[in-house]
């Protein structure tokens, strides 16, 4: 069976940046989506399209086919007011942000005096990215997790 639009595809991956420098791995924990739902970046599941279980493969993808090229405008600075509750701001720190586009996950990357540096790109935005992948599985996908849009069980997603 081929990965086409509507299956479960689960695959066994490295990703490494441009220097080599591992990123994220699946370590022995097979990633299951649903192909054709928007689960992955648009660069890998291009390349996974067709493909069959024990296909082994390296997928280099640019970043604008992965999480994008990182955005200037989506780095602002903004009061400590605007941080109500937290005691205690330090870079590296992850908020979820309301805008006129709705939320979005921002990481505080300079605290000075009153104010705080935030940016609202991917950590990965810029990036041009490589992964190693087996397909270790494809199999059709069930009503619900077509309704859902993602797979579930082993390494998909898990409902209580």
């Amino acid at each position: 069976m081929n990965i086409e639009n509507n299956k479960v595809a689960l695959i066994e991956y490295t990703l490494t940046d441009s220097a080599g420098e591992q990123i994220d791995a699946s370590n022995g924990t097979p990633l299951a989506y649903v192909h054709g739902h928007g689960n992955l970046i648009p660069g890998l599941e291009k390349q996974l399209e067709g493909k069959t279980v024990s296909d082994k493969f390296t997928a280099k993808i640019a970043a604008a086919d992965a999480y994008g090229e990182r955005v200037d405008a989506l780095v602002q600075t903004v009061g400590k007011d605007m941080f109500q509750g937290v005691e205690e701001l330090e870079v590296g720190m992850r908020f979820e942000a309301q805008s006129e586009q709705g939320m979005h996950s921002v990481e505080v990357t300079a605290v000075e005096g009153d104010q705080v540096t935030v940016d609202g790109n991917h950590p990965l935005a810029g990036l041009d990215l490589t992964f190693e992948v087996e397909v270790t599985g494809v199999r059709e996908s069930t009503a619900e997790e077509l309704e859902h849009g993602h797979a579930h069980g082993t390494g998909g997603h898990q409902h209580d």
